[in-house]
């Protein structure tokens, strides 16, 4: 069964979208920057034409680092990691489960990928 999610930041300047299989449990990622942000992702990758964004003018932020093959963003107003494009299928989105209004990430069972050793 397919949902219609709708996601934000804290402040609402940065909202996204897409339509995907019901979410039942998350994805954890090892990585320098994942493990620091703590964050639960949503556990398959968004294809970009099923994948929204709607951000007010000069607030959707991108971090990179490393090779710079993953695209990190968040909201420059209130700093929330919202989603990212990811480093196995660029041009492909995982986004931040705590940004679903109904959605508790805390109840999830997940998965945990090994990005610590991708490279």
């Amino acid at each position: 069964m397919t949902e219609l999610y709708n996601g934000s930041c804290h402040c609402g300047a940065v909202r996204f979208s897409f339509e995907g299989e019901t979410i039942v449990k998350g994805l954890r990622c090892n990585c320098s920057i994942c493990s620091r942000k703590g964050a639960m992702m949503t556990p398959e990758a968004i294809a970009p034409e099923k994948f929204k964004i709607d951000a007010q003018a000069g607030l959707l932020g991108l971090y990179q680092f490393g090779a710079k093959t993953a695209k990190h963003y968040f909201c420059k107003n209130c700093g929330i990691y919202t989603f990212h494009e990811t480093a196995r299928m660029p041009g492909h989105y995982r986004a931040n489960l705590g940004c679903f209004a109904g959605i508790d990430p805390l109840s999830f069972e997940a998965d945990v990928f090994d990005g610590k050793h991708l490279l």
